[in-house]
């Protein structure tokens, strides 16, 4: 089952893969710009330009 970052955890995001270590920074992010929509948007969270290939089943924004 796929990981809302609109809902999850550091914790919860931290747990997929290619997002290690990213969680505090996308929490923020989201808490900060409001909630994710697409995935091309976690392209704007510091350190995860270039590293989001990949994450298509692993997490969703609904």
């Amino acid at each position: 089952m796929p990981t809302n970052l609109n809902t999850a955890t550091a914790a919860d995001i931290d747990a997929v893969p290619g997002l290690q270590g990213h969680g505090f920074e996308i929490v923020r992010y989201r808490s900060e710009r409001g909630g994710f929509t697409a995935l091309r948007q976690l392209e704007e969270v510091p350190g995860l330009a270039g590293k989001t290939g990949g994450l298509e089943g692993e997490v969703s924004f609904e």
